[in-house]
Order: C-alpha cells, then sequence, then structure tokens
C-alpha cells in the first residue's frame, strides 16, 4: 500500500465520522419534535457503513484476490428507526391526543452521547493516521538529502 492509499482510506474514514456526527446531531437535535413533515413524531436515524476499494485498478483486483488489499468505508445509507414513539401524559403539550398523552421519539440521551463520543475517538484516531502517514513521507524525503 502506498501513501496515497493510506491517506485516502484515513479521509474515507474522516468523511464517514463526519456524516455520523451530523446524523447524532440531528437525533438530539430532535429529541423532543412531535410533529413533522411527513407526520408523527421524529423517527430516529443511524449511519450505515460499508467497505469499498479506494480505487479500482488491475494492480488492486490481483491485490484483492491475494487477499493483502486494505479497504475504505463509505456511507452506505441512513436508516430510520423502526421503534414505537414514546406516549408519555402530559395534556398541556399543543399536540396531545384527546387522552392527554403526547407520542415522542423514542431516542435516549445516553445512547446518543456514547455514540457521540465513539465517533469523535474514531475521528481522532482518523486524524492520528493522517498524521503518521504525513510523518511517514517526510522522513522518507529527508533520506533523499
Amino acid at each position: 500500500m502506498d501513501l496515497f492509499s493510506a491517506m485516502n482510506i484515513s479521509a474515507s474514514g474522516l468523511a464517514a465520522q463526519r456524516d455520523r456526527m451530523n446524523v447524532i446531531s440531528s437525533n438530539l437535535a430532535n429529541m423532543h419534535t412531535t410533529r413533522t413533515p411527513e407526520g408523527g413524531p421524529y423517527r430516529r436515524k443511524s449511519v450505515v457503513f460499508e467497505a469499498h476499494t479506494v480505487a479500482p485498478s488491475f494492480q488492486q483486483v490481483l491485490q484483492d484476490r491475494i487477499g493483502q488489499h486494505a479497504k475504505a468505508v463509505r456511507v452506505s445509507g441512513i436508516v430510520q428507526s423502526s421503534k414505537p414513539p414514546v406516549s408519555v401524559f402530559d395534556p398541556s403539550h399543543p399536540d396531545a391526543g384527546p387522552d392527554g398523552y403526547v407520542l415522542l421519539p423514542p431516542i435516549d440521551l445516553m445512547s446518543e452521547m456514547v455514540d457521540m463520543i465513539s465517533a469523535s475517538r474514531a475521528f481522532e484516531a482518523n486524524i492520528t493516521a493522517v498524521a503518521a502517514s504525513k510523518n511517514m513521507a517526510s522522513k522518507a524525503l529527508e533520506i533523499g538529502r
């Protein structure tokens, strides 16, 4: 694997974790949203990642067959949760039904914060990998002096 492949893999990880953070932020921002354009309360979203090759070439196909090729990551989709909304008794809420219950999104603050910390750490790990690749390239150029 060359320097640019390593950088591309780390860059794909950075982009994927950025998208994950955006979705987590959206979930946190809409934790109490009871009304959406689609109707009903907000639905929690999550990101689905998949592995893909960095750049298709004959050499890559050959390395894939040998089993020595690294894969990058990308977001394959953003899926909505199928969990039913949570009913909370609040007769003063404008969206309360005739029985006084309001349907709220089933979003757990602690789970979202754990996901956010995990995404942040993964982002930091990719930044560290980019810095290590940059330092190796710099040291390799110093050898030629």
